[in-house]
């Protein structure tokens, strides 16, 4: 019944309704989806080129996949009800993006970038005076969005919802796990860490002493001592003379 009453609510306001389905980027585009951001396909060509389109604004509502249904194009942009700051607790969509008609010519001129990222400004994200943030996107949703064109505050025309759009979910850290060891393991890990220990301190011993023996064993060359040695004179004793006889 609701989308009933929306639908004859935009046809009151004299709503056009454009044939046209926003799309993602190119799979080529690096960064087409991440944890939150996605990359549209700007709508070239989607709005009529007629002189009520002249002063167009062209505004993206992003919006909760299940709760599409029930956005009002009554909403302005810049409201309380569309405020980037509130979704998605207090408002399930918001309204963001608004540039003029002027800025997607149709055709696009060679080297003009064609797409529009969503959730890149992070500045904004919690300033109210910032209604219209293009903030991150605060979960994996699924989203839905289409295109709204304003003249001053009034609807001009709208485009179909897109498929819904599912973020990438950021990865949590793996989680550390340690193992249990056996008794046994952790004693014997113990005997050979003492083990080790007695084999290193035995060759820093064998390479200390045998630094030692090989200095003390250096021969050093010293100047002989001179030995005096004395002449004694020997008293001689002569034979006494034979007594003659």
């Amino acid at each position: 019944m609701l989308p009933l009453l929306l639908l004859l609510l935009a046809t009151a306001h004299g709503l056009d309704r454009v044939a046209y389905k926003p799309i993602l980027a190119s799979p080529d585009l690096g960064g087409r989806i991440t944890a939150s951001t996605f990359v549209l396909e700007q709508p070239r060509c989607a709005f009529p080129t007629n002189p009520n389109y002249t002063d167009a604004v062209i505004w993206l509502v992003v919006a909760e996949s299940d709760a599409a249904s029930n956005f009002s194009n009554s909403l302005e942009p810049g409201s309380s009800r569309t405020a980037y700051q509130s979704f998605p607790s207090g408002n399930p969509f918001y309204m963001t993006l608004g540039t003029s008609l002027r800025q997607y010519p149709c055709p696009a001129r060679p080297g003009e970038i064609t797409v529009l990222r969503v959730g890149t400004e992070t500045s904004c994200a919690e300033d109210p005076m910032r209604p219209t943030c293009n903030g991150p996107l605060p979960g994996p949703g699924p989203y839905r969005v289409k295109f709204l064109a304003f003249k001053g505050s009034e609807p001009l025309a709208e485009t179909d919802w897109s498929e819904a759009i599912t973020l990438r979910e950021a990865l949590s850290p793996p989680a550390v796990t340690f193992s249990r060891h056996s008794p046994g393991m952790v004693a014997l890990t113990a005997i050979l860490s003492i083990l080790f220990a007695i084999l290193l301190a035995s060759l820093v011993a064998m390479l200390i002493f045998g630094s030692s023996d090989t200095c003390g064993g250096s021969s050093t060359f010293t100047k002989p001592e001179t030995v005096t040695v004395r002449k004694y004179n020997t008293h001689h004793v002569y034979d006494q003379p034979t007594a003659r006889l």
